[in-house]
């Protein structure tokens, strides 16, 4: 046997083949892995800057309310008839909403008739024995004492016949207040009375509102409340149905902050709507100039959102923000700071950093890094 032919050296042999065939294979995988590993180029999305914007829209949400609720109660006391009044029921002008007992008013009419006539009667009297004192006087027959008191008896019984015919008048006209009528169209807004119970003059019965006077209310910051004034035409959009839009105007203007620099502002709506209800959540958007200049309109998503954005002051209301500029020389993004100004729908009102031709990056942004190798896909205005 030869040495050749050992099994330990045949062994050897193979294992020693093997070994190079698999530290070939790791090297040919190695130079694959460093292949895959290199970073594709990403496509990206870009936005043009062309559009230049004057205006921004601020939106607040409120709650439609009524622009006055009238309290309904009866002049007089008396006790109630059956109520049926229900909250959110529609009535008319003249209607009658609620009704007092009549029984004791009638009686209190009947009882002024009487001592109207008694009164009467009694004036009558004395003014009869007056007259009759004095003629007696003239002849010696009385003194004058006695005619004096005689005028007096009857001036005061004419005073009296003169009261109990106001009582009467009076009598009667609270026989017309027994009905509590609404005062114009309206919808019942509460109802506070219950049936058969005895109420005082003046005890709050229901309250009611006008369907065609809304009002919405929101507190603004200082630097909003200085760009508004009384008259400024918004729009109200029902959050329901957004397709429902009513115009409305600024009707008054807090000067005096209700929380720490927040100022209420109250707007009229113009229009009324089928749709509407006091309570409903609404919008209210309105129009204000861009305070830093002219601006141009780029899409929410092209901002860089790795921090917080500052916020301005009020006297300078500029925001420092970023955004990823397309270099065409080295097809590469570039992180670059620009100044808002303010928000129009979902989009930004940059007044600083840019200019028309430029492109940034307009989706992807959080995928994206400074000095990053980009090819571009679409340009949109």
């Amino acid at each position: 046997m030869t040495p050749f032919d050992n099994p330990i050296s045949k062994f050897k042999k193979t294992l020693a083949v093997m070994s190079a065939l698999v530290l070939v294979a790791a090297c040919g995988d190695s130079e694959a892995d460093k292949k895959d590993a290199e970073p594709p180029v990403r496509a990206l999305k870009t936005f043009v800057i062309a559009e230049q914007q004057k205006e921004e829209i601020r939106r607040y949400p409120s709650v439609l309310q009524p622009s006055e609720i009238t309290t309904l109660s009866f002049e007089i006391s008396g006790r109630l008839e059956e109520v049926n009044l229900n909250v959110g029921q529609n009535v008319t002008s003249g209607q009658t909403l609620v009704e007092l007992d009549m029984t004791s008013l009638q009686l209190a009419v009947d009882g002024a008739e009487a001592s109207l006539e008694q009164a009467q009667a009694s004036a009558e009297n004395a003014k009869a024995t007056q007259e009759r004192l004095e003629i007696l006087l003239k002849r010696g027959a009385t003194t004058q004492v006695a005619v004096d008191d005689a005028r007096t008896s009857a001036r005061t019984a004419t005073a009296q016949a003169d009261r109990a015919s106001k009582d009467l008048d009076t009598a009667k006209e609270n026989l017309t207040k027994a009905n509590l009528k609404a005062p114009y169209d309206g919808i019942i807004n509460s109802v506070s009375a219950e049936s058969f119970a005895t109420v005082a003059a003046g005890t709050t019965i229901a309250t009611m509102y006008s369907p065609q006077r809304f009002e919405v209310s929101f507190p603004v910051s200082y630097e909003i409340s200085t760009r508004l004034a009384v008259g400024k035409k918004v729009t109200i959009r029902l959050a329901d149905n957004p397709s429902v839009s009513l115009p409305g105007v600024v009707s008054e203007l807090g000067s005096r902050a209700d929380t720490v620099s927040s100022f209420p502002v109250i707007v009229r709506l113009v229009d009324s709507h089928p749709e509407i209800k006091a309570g409903m959540a609404v919008e209210v958007s309105f129009t204000l100039p861009v305070t830093a200049g002219e601006g141009y309109l780029i899409p929410l998503s092209a901002l860089i959102r790795d921090g917080q954005i500052e916020n301005g002051s009020s006297s300078n209301p500029r925001t420092p923000a970023n955004v990823y500029l397309f270099d065409e020389g080295s097809q590469t993004v570039k992180r670059h700071q620009v100044t808002i100004g303010g928000i129009r729908e979902n989009e930004i009102i940059v007044v600083d950093g840019l200019k028309p031709g430029d492109l940034i990056a307009s989706a992807g942004v959080s995928f994206l890094r400074d000095g990053q190798k980009v090819k571009l896909l679409k340009t949109a205005n």
